[in-house]
């Protein structure tokens, strides 16, 4: 369950997952300096709109697609919050996929799988061309395959829904709203 974990804050101090039942949670790994960056902007909106009747959203920076996000923690924080004015919780520079993943999401991708790019957005055979030429079967396994890949996580913990990059923070406020 989401609530047994544990994970250090962009400022080393740790943060108890527990404290989140019975709040909604948007989980994102996040890049600085990725075509998706902008999607800060909708995910911060998405926590000024919702905060209040318990959505909690939380960024895990990522370096692994493509390094970009090479910066230190405070670096990368700053960036957010001046760029963004994002306010919502970012951890420390963590990696999603690999052996040195972060138990959390190890758990997500358990619980929600790739299921494909949303054909629609104009980045998504850009994507599956790239992903495809490193690794043909990469659709079928449920690792990370880029950032600002989103876990949306219902109250009591028990239901994680996943959204690709392709899925932008807009798209899924419906989603949240179901769960509120």
């Amino acid at each position: 369950m989401i609530y047994d974990f544990k994970a250090l804050t962009s400022k080393g101090q740790e943060l108890d997952f527990a404290q989140f039942k019975g709040k909604v949670l948007l989980i994102v790994n996040t890049a600085s300096k990725c075509g998706f960056t902008p999607q800060f902007e909708g995910l911060e909106k998405l926590n000024e709109q919702y905060k209040d009747k318990g959505l909690v959203v939380i960024g895990f920076p990522c370096n692994q697609f493509a390094e970009q996000d090479p910066g230190t923690d405070d670096e990368i924080s700053q960036f957010c919050q001046l760029n963004y004015g994002v306010t919502f919780q970012i951890m420390k520079k963590i990696d999603v996929n690999g052996p040195d993943e972060h138990p959390i999401f190890t758990y997500l991708k358990s619980q929600a799988g790739f299921a494909g790019f949303n054909p629609a957005h104009p980045i998504a055979k850009i994507l599956d061309e790239l992903l495809s030429k490193a690794n043909p079967d990469y659709a079928k396994t449920p690792d990370i395959k880029w950032n600002f890949t989103k876990f949306l996580i219902s109250k009591d913990g028990s239901k994680v829904q996943r959204f690709e990059p392709t899925s932008t923070p807009e798209e899924i406020a419906a989603s949240i709203e179901a769960l509120l």
